[in-house]
C-alpha cells in the first residue's frame, strides 16, 4: 500500500444505480432513450427504477430503423409492439415518428394509416414512413393537419390529392416522396414548404400535377414518371435540380433530331400536352441562383421503339420558348441534351436567358463520377460575345474523352469567344 493511500477501499457503485447519469434531469435522459430505436428503448426499463417509464415520454417512435431499407422487418414482427407502444404512451408529445416497413398485407394499411394518424396527433415533428411491400402503401385521402410537423419523408407510398394540400400545416418545410404513386394527385399545395424533393415516383398519364409551394428554397426533380408536374411561381428558389428520363411522357417519337420544331407542334395539340399553353418548369425555375438541368438520352431504356427512330425528350425546348429571362441565374450545369442538333440552339437560347450567369458547366456524354476530362474555358476579355453574362467568368467541360461529338461543341462555344486548350 503507497503512503497516505486510505486502507478503506470505495465500494463500487451498486448494480443498476446508474453511477453519475442519474445526476441528470430527466429531460436529459428522455432525450437519450429517445436516440435509441424504440424496442431498446423500451427496455431501458430494466436499468433501474427511476428508469422505467422514461421510454413513455422519449420524444420518439423508431421502428425498423436498425438496418438498412433492405433489412426492414415485415409488419407482422411489429405490429404488436407498435400499438402497445403507442398505447402506453398516453398520447406524449413526438419529435420524431421513424417507421421502416417491409412486407405488409393489403389488410394491413388501415393500422398503418393509424400509426400515421397517432403520430400526427402527437404533435410529431418529423414523419418518416418507408416500406419496401409488392404494393404501394395507400394512405387515407384526408387532409393532414398540424401546428407541428416540420419534416415529411414518404417511400413507395400511395398519396391522393388530399393528403397533399398542406395547407393546414403551417410549420411543414421539408418535403420527400421517393418512389411514391402520386398518378391521381390533382395538387401539390404547402405555403410554408421550403424544400421539396421527389425522386422516381410517378405521376398522372392524362393531367399534369400542379405544384403550388411559393416559399420553396431547394428543388430536387430525378427519374419522374408520366407527365411532368407543372411549377408554380417559386420567387425565393435558390437552387433547383431537375434529371428528365425517357420515363418521362414529354418525348417525341422521331426519326432526326432536327425534328424539334414538329415534335412541339404535336405537344401543344397531342392529348397528353394537355396544360401546355405555358411554361411547365421553367416559370418555376426562373428565380433560381443555381440550376442543374440534365436530361439523359431518352432512347437508352426503350428497347421497344421502332427501327430508325428515337425518343425525343422536349420539354426543356418547350419551355425554353414561352419562358421569362433567368434574372437571378449564377451558376448552371446542363448535359449533352442542351448541345443537340449540332447547332446548340437549346444551349445558346438558355444562355441569352441567363443576364447574370458567373458559371457555366457541361457534362458532357457521361455523367458524375463517370467524368475523365475536365478542362476550363478562357472567355475572350477583348470580344466577348454580346449573346453571354457579362458575369460569366468560368465554363467547365466534363466528360470521358474529347472525342468528335465534343469537338463540334467546343466549336458553337468559339463562335461566342468561349476557347478550350486541345
Amino acid at each position: 500500500m503507497l503512503h497516505g493511500e486510505s486502507s478503506r477501499r470505495v465500494a463500487p457503485p451498486a448494480a443498476g444505480s446508474g453511477g453519475n447519469i442519474d445526476a441528470l434531469p430527466n429531460s436529459i435522459l428522455e432525450h437519450i432513450v429517445g436516440l435509441l430505436i424504440s424496442p431498446e428503448a423500451v427496455r431501458t426499463s430494466m436499468v433501474a427504477h427511476r428508469w422505467r417509464h422514461l421510454w413513455k415520454s422519449a420524444p420518439s417512435l423508431r421502428v425498423g430503423c436498425s438496418g438498412d431499407d433492405v433489412s426492414a422487418p415485415p409488419l407482422n414482427e411489429l405490429r404488436e409492439f407498435v400499438d402497445r407502444f403507442l398505447l402506453l404512451r398516453e398520447g406524449s408529445p413526438l419529435d420524431t415518428c421513424d417507421i421502416r416497413l417491409g412486407q405488409f398485407q393489403r389488410d394491413d394499411m388501415p393500422l398503418l394509416n393509424s400509426w400515421v394518424r397517432q403520430a400526427i396527433a402527437c404533435n410529431a415533428k418529423a414523419l418518416r414512413l418507408r416500406t419496401r411491400g409488392i404494393w404501394y402503401l395507400v394512405l387515407d385521402d384526408l387532409p393532414v393537419v398540424s401546428k407541428h410537423l416540420t419534416r415529411l419523408e414518404l417511400h413507395r407510398v400511395l398519396v391522393h390529392s388530399i393528403f397533399l394540400d398542406f395547407t393546414s400545416c403551417l410549420a411543414l418545410e421539408y418535403l420527400k416522396l421517393l418512389n411514391c404513386d402520386l398518378g391521381t394527385a390533382r395538387k401539390i399545395s404547402a405555403e410554408s414548404l421550403k424544400h421539396l424533393s421527389i425522386v422516381e415516383s410517378c405521376f398522372s398519364s392524362e393531367f399534369r400535377t400542379r405544384i403550388h409551394t411559393p416559399n420553396l428554397v431547394s428543388l430536387h426533380f430525378d427519374g419522374l414518371k408520366n407527365l411532368t408536374p407543372k411549377l408554380d411561381s417559386m420567387p425565393s428558389l435558390v437552387e433547383g435540380v431537375v434529371r428528365m428520363t425517357n420515363l418521362c411522357f414529354d418525348f417525341c417519337v422521331t426519326e432526326s433530331e432536327e425534328d424539334t420544331l414538329d415534335c412541339l407542334s404535336r405537344l401543344s395539340t397531342n392529348s397528353r400536352g394537355k396544360g401546355v399553353n405555358s411554361c411547365v418548369l421553367f416559370n418555376g425555375l426562373s428565380k433560381a441562383k443555381s440550376l442543374d438541368l440534365i436530361c439523359r438520352p431518352s432512347d437508352e431504356r426503350r428497347p421497344f421503339h421502332l427501327p430508325g427512330t428515337q425518343f425525343l425528350q422536349i420539354l426543356f425546348i418547350w419551355d425554353l420558348r414561352l419562358c421569362p429571362m433567368f434574372s437571378n441565374l449564377k451558376t448552371l450545369l446542363l448535359n449533352e441534351y442542351w448541345c443537340m442538333p449540332d447547332d446548340c440552339s437549346a444551349l445558346l437560347r438558355i444562355l441569352e436567358l441567363s443576364p447574370v450567369l458567373e458559371e457555366l458547366t457541361l457534362e458532357l456524354f457521361s455523367e458524375g463520377s463517370n467524368n475523365k476530362v475536365e478542362m476550363n474555358g478562357s472567355i475572350s476579355l477583348v470580344e466577348r460575345s454580346p449573346k453571354i453574362s457579362e458575369h460569366l467568368n468560368e465554363v467547365k467541360v466534363k466528360c470521358q474523352a474529347v472525342d468528335e461529338r465534343v469537338l463540334k461543341i467546343f466549336k458553337i462555344l468559339y463562335t461566342l469567344n468561349i476557347c478550350f486548350p486541345l
